[in-house]
């Protein structure tokens, strides 16, 4: 049980990394606003960062992961670019990284709550819980590009 719970999790991380880092690859080519290319940057950077060590995890232990398939990164980029072209404002663009990010948080949150901390293995539930607090920093830093 131990072990597909964990698998579970890593998989979890491993999927809200790259639709992160496929969202923000699709907004930057759309934001014009020095302070959100920045923003963005750094986040995608930080989504890397964690995406690579739950790699590192699933092949140490064993898990193969799947990535998100072609539908539905073409459905997330034409969501994106359609959103964008009605208005790439600010304050636009972030409350789009709001609602990405609180998807995250809440898909996070869903998983781990169905995992007991003693059900999984300790280095996946750590890099969730970090992602997890990555994404929650996130969307204050977003929240307030907003106003």
């Amino acid at each position: 049980m131990e072990l597909k719970k964990s698998e579970e999790v890593l998989a979890e991380v491993h999927r809200n990394c790259l639709l992160a880092l496929q969202s923000i690859s699709d907004i930057l080519p759309e934001t014009e606003d020095a302070e959100l290319k920045e923003e963005l940057l750094r986040q995608h950077e930080d989504y890397e960062k964690i995406g690579g060590r739950a790699a590192i995890l699933a092949k140490d232990k064993g898990v193969e992961l799947k990535n998100p398939g072609p539908i539905k990164k073409a459905m997330m980029w034409s969501s994106i670019k359609m959103s964008t072209l009605a208005d790439d404002s600010r304050a636009h663009i972030a409350e789009m990284m709001v609602r990405g990010t609180v998807m995250g948080i809440t898909a996070l949150k869903s998983t781990l709550g169905e995992v007991c901390a003693s059900c999984a293995d300790d280095d996946i539930l750590a890099l969730a819980k970090e992602l997890l607090a990555a994404e929650e920093r996130f969307e204050r830093r977003w929240k307030a590009l907003i106003a």
